[in-house]
């Protein structure tokens, strides 16, 4: 039996998890379940798993929790510093997807305590990157990519010699807008930018891909999780989601890890790490699909990805800044204040209005956090609609 505890158990990532950790309940003993504030889906979750501790993020949703747990056995927890706190038990391994920065301080708690830590919340190593490879060496902790590109690359780099790999290829679905026209983007409303037309994912993910900003955190993150450089990476649109990512090796050779596109493959791999078990995906029929397509992404119709290149290659504050601009400024489209195309552009004017830093503790990364939330946020009342 392994100890387990999900941070962000509600969510699309949390949910998959426990999918699988049901399908073998004799294997796994579930320590702390998390949410943001959804009380009544965290209860059932922790009822059900016999969790130690639930928590909630939002400590005005502490009462409901504790009612709905009355009489479980079940300790109820709120507040950041509780989510903190239930990173310290003592679980094998520790599912980090919560949405956003909210995830960075939970997350370096499991890794100062040497945990197996499976990354889902990509903002941890956009924000912090250098810092969290540093607490990494220190405690010697494990890190394993829960994300399908990543985890693709992961199963195909050869850690050994590190120094044979030419270039990692991430892939892009390229999103519901992929071939869309400006205008069609331009007044482009957060349903239709939540319609991926593969993957199943949250509201921010899912615009996210829309503006393409979620394969430039991705590529950020690729570069703390793997030793490579900026130059050795790269994005193709790859539409079908078949391909997960590529790794080229100097002798012309490239390695691919395919799948179909359920998210519960990745997830499943790092449970079972460096294991493998067996999951409900549907197995994949390349004769049914057919064709596979792959083009060059578009930086002129989706902005956000170039910006992301920027911020990687200039490294130091640049990255959270542009972490959390990008969260401010999708918030305030799904609130439908400002159109699709002002997200991008209030990441750049964010940018441009902050100067890159070095950031070597979490009260900087914070700090930096709070400073590029507020310059955004200025930026979205001057283009409020």
């Amino acid at each position: 039996m392994r100890g387990i505890s999900i941070f962000g158990s509600t969510g699309s990532v949390g949910k998959s998890t426990i999918d699988l950790i049901e399908r073998a309940p004799e294997s796994w003993k579930v320590h702390a379940l998390t949410a943001n504030s959804d009380v009544v889906t965290l209860a059932a979750q922790a009822r059900a798993l016999h969790a130690d501790v639930a928590v909630v993020a939002d400590p005005s949703a502490y009462a409901a929790l504790r009612d709905a747990l009355a009489g479980s056995g079940i300790e109820a927890a709120a507040g950041p510093h509780a989510l903190v706190e239930a990173a310290r038990r003592p679980a094998d391994i520790v599912m980090a997807a919560i949405v956003g920065a909210a995830g960075l301080p939970p997350t370096l708690a499991a890794i100062d305590r040497g945990a197996t830590v499976a990354v889902a919340n990509k903002e941890t190593l956009v924000c912090a990157g250098d810092l969290v490879r540093a607490r990494v060496d220190a405690s010697g902790a494990t890190l394993l990519p829960v994300d399908s590109e990543h985890n693709a690359i992961f199963q195909c780099f050869d850690h050994a010699a590190p120094g044979r790999v030419a270039r990692v290829i991430l892939t892009a679905s390229g999103g519901p807008f992929r071939t869309a026209a400006h205008a069609v983007m331009r007044d482009a409303t957060p349903a239709q930018a939540c319609k991926h037309p593969v993957w199943s994912m949250g509201a921010k993910i899912s615009v996210d891909s829309a503006t393409l900003m979620n394969k430039g955190l991705e590529l950020i993150e690729a570069h703390h999780l793997f030793p490579v450089t900026a130059d050795q990476l790269e994005v193709i649109v790859h539409p079908q989601s078949v391909v997960h990512s590529l790794v080229e090796y100097i002798d012309g050779s490239v390695l691919a890890q395919l799948g179909t596109p359920d998210m519960r493959t990745p997830i499943a791999y790092t449970l079972a790490w460096p294991e493998r078990m067996a999951t409900p995906c549907a197995r994949l029929d390349l004769a049914a699909i057919a064709r596979l397509e792959f083009e060059a992404p578009d930086l002129e119709r989706f902005p956000a990805l170039g910006l992301a290149w920027a911020a990687m290659r200039t490294g130091g504050s640049a990255p959270c800044v542009l972490n959390a601009a990008n969260e401010i400024a999708v918030a305030a489209f799904l609130d439908s204040r400002i159109g699709f195309l002002d997200i991008a552009a209030i990441v750049a004017d964010t940018l441009s209005t902050m100067a890159p830093a070095p950031i070597c503790s979490l009260d900087e990364v914070i700090a930096v956090d709070a400073a590029a939330r507020a310059s955004a946020s200025s930026f979205v009342v001057k283009r409020s609609r």
